[in-house]
């Protein structure tokens, strides 16, 4: 059984950088595993290797724009 860790840090919104509070789960070698929105108004965005946040407000496509400006285009290795 792998050993998980779980602790409190602080996220931006990827698109406006409004504060969250999240829960961040890990493996015992620090590798990011989930991620939990603890503040009203803010949700996770799916990221294979690191907690992003986003607010509830911003579309999808606004979310994808973000992540492309800050992280460079993402290879998605849950589709064929």
């Amino acid at each position: 059984m792998s050993e998980k860790h779980t602790k409190g840090e602080m996220h931006g919104c990827i698109v406006c950088g409004k504060l969250y509070q999240l829960y961040v789960v890990s493996d015992a070698q620090g590798k990011f595993i989930d991620c939990k929105v603890m503040t009203a108004g803010g949700r996770c965005v799916p990221d294979p290797h690191r907690p992003l946040v986003a607010c509830e407000k911003h579309t999808d496509k606004e979310v994808e724009a973000a992540v492309i400006r800050a992280y460079g285009p993402q290879k998605d290795d849950d589709q064929s």
